[in-house]
C-alpha cells in the first residue's frame, strides 16, 4: 500500500489514486522522520568520507527527502515542484555545493532542470522578501498545510528567462550530482507517470566559509542565513559563532 501510495499514475488512472490528503499525511510523518533519523546523518557523514571529504573542515545540512509527483497530483507544500531559482535566494552561502541523488533512476521528464548561462549572470528576483529567520519561524513546518496552493515565500525570477540553454542529467538510480547553490536549476515537470524520489543535502567547507569564498553573489537580497545549520563531519558542531555572524551580516552572501 505505502508503495502505491508513493508512485501516483497518469490521469488516465486516477481512480486508482490515493486520495491527496491520505499522501500528504503519510508524507508528512515520513520526511522529518527520515531528515532527523540519527541514520541519516551518519550516512551522510559516510558518503563525505567515501569522497575524500576532509571530516575536520568539512560541514553539511541534514538530507532532505523529496518527492515529485506525476502530472501534477501535488506539486505544492510537501511535495513542492520548484521553479527555476537559486538556493542562495534562500539565504544559502555561496561557497554551498548541493548533493542530490534519486532514489530510482531518472527518466528525463522527472529530474533536475540546470541553466548553466545564468550562473553569473544577474536575474531580477524577489529573494529581497525572504527571511530565512522567518521562514524557520512561520513556514518550514507548515508545508502540509499547502496543498493546491503554497502561500509561503519563495523567491522566483522577476523577468522573463531565456530556457533554452536548459540541462537536465539523466542518471541511474542513486547517482549524485553535485553542483553549487548558486547555480540557477529547478524542478522539470513530471509527466513520467512515476513519482520521483530524491535525496539531497548541502556541504561547506570550513575556510570556505569562513574567508567568505564561494560563488558570486549575482543576485541575492535575502536576509539571514542558512549557514548556522551545518554540522561537522566528525562531531556534528556547529561553525563557530564569530563565523555564523559574519554571515549573517552579509558575509559570502
Amino acid at each position: 500500500m505505502l508503495e502505491e501510495a508513493f508512485r501516483p499514475h497518469p490521469p488516465e488512472l486516477a481512480q486508482h489514486h490515493l486520495p491527496v490528503a491520505e499522501y500528504v499525511r503519510i508524507a508528512a510523518a515520513l520526511k522529518p522522520a527520515f531528515i532527523h533519523h540519527p541514520e541519516s546523518k551518519r550516512l551522510v557523514r559516510e558518503l563525505l568520507l567515501d569522497f575524500g571529504c576532509d571530516p575536520e573542515r568539512t560541514y553539511f545540512d541534514v538530507p532532505r527527502l523529496r518527492s515529485s509527483t506525476s502530472h501534477g497530483y501535488l506539486t505544492t507544500g510537501i511535495a513542492y515542484a520548484f521553479h527555476p531559482h537559486r538556493d542562495t535566494w534562500y539565504s544559502a552561502p555561496t561557497c554551498q555545493i548541493n548533493w542530490w541523488l534519486p532514489i530510482d533512476a531518472l527518466a528525463p521528464d522527472n529530474g533536475l532542470a540546470f541553466h548553466p548561462s545564468y550562473f553569473d549572470r544577474a536575474i531580477a528576483n524577489s529573494s529581497r522578501l525572504y527571511d530565512y529567520d522567518e521562514w524557520n519561524r512561520t513556514s518550514r513546518y507548515t508545508a502540509a498545510e499547502q496543498v493546491g496552493v503554497d502561500t509561503r515565500v519563495q523567491p522566483r525570477a522577476e523577468e522573463e528567462l531565456d530556457l533554452s540553454d536548459e540541462l537536465r542529467v539523466v542518471t541511474g538510480a542513486a547517482a549524485l550530482q553535485a553542483f553549487s547553490g548558486a547555480q540557477l536549476h529547478a524542478s522539470v515537470e513530471n509527466t513520467s507517470g512515476c513519482t520521483r524520489y530524491s535525496i539531497d543535502f548541502r556541504t561547506v567547507h570550513g575556510d570556505d566559509a569562513e574567508a567568505g569564498i564561494g560563488a558570486r553573489n549575482t543576485d541575492a537580497r535575502c536576509t539571514g542565513t542558512a549557514i548556522g545549520d551545518f554540522l561537522r563531519c566528525t562531531d556534528l558542531s556547529h561553525l563557530p559563532a564569530a563565523t555564523i555572524e559574519r554571515h549573517r551580516a552579509g558575509l559570502g552572501r
